[in-house]
């Protein structure tokens, strides 16, 4: 028994991993509970077949935060309206840096139909460049499928640069992850 992971539930992972990443004096350790078919598997099977789903790619690309040190940052977005009084950023992030000072940013375009343009800005740093791969699909119900070439697979991403500001500007698909790597001064 399992279900089909789509791009959309890539979307719900790591929009999740972006909350716990940013309550990292509260939550000491997130994880995916089971891992080969089931709900939200990062692995499907079928007798002697075995496929990737878009939720392993997440896990795979914010590996990277994986015992960093949250950095925070500033994310300047659109937003969503939920209702006449409230509004959500359309972009959710996690931004870290590694045991070697490597800093990472990860963003998810939580927008099923619009590209968008978003700005980072780390306190103290100019980021000069960044290099990275993004998961995304023509449709946000895209998913790989056995026997047919994978949809949803992470790919170089060349949509990142510093500004003069020394802010990182990134134009983001509709419905994707991107994991970046900065380059800092």
């Amino acid at each position: 028994l399992f279900q089909q992971c789509t791009m959309r539930d890539a979307l719900v992972a790591s929009s999740s991993l972006d909350i716990f990443h940013k309550h990292t004096q509260r939550v000491k350790m997130a994880n995916i509970a089971q891992v080969v078919n089931v709900l939200q598997a990062m692995i499907l099977t079928r007798g002697k077949e075995m496929l990737l789903t878009p939720t392993y790619y997440i896990f795979k690309m914010y590996n990277v935060h994986r015992e960093a040190t949250f950095l925070p940052a500033t994310l300047t977005c659109d937003r969503i309206v939920v209702n006449e009084e409230e509004s959500i950023p359309v972009v959710s992030s996690s931004t870290s840096r590694d045991k070697n000072g490597v800093i990472h940013v990860s963003l998810s375009n939580l927008d099923m139909s619009k590209d968008h343009v978003v700005s980072v800005k780390l306190d103290g740093m100019k980021v000069t460049g960044a290099t990275g791969e993004i998961i995304n699909g023509k449709n946000v119900n895209d998913y790989n499928d056995f026997g047919k070439a994978e949809l949803i697979a992470p790919k170089a991403f060349n949509g990142a640069k510093g500004d003069k500001k020394g802010q990182l500007i990134v134009t983001l698909p509709a419905h994707s992850v991107v994991t970046l790597t900065l380059k800092t001064k």
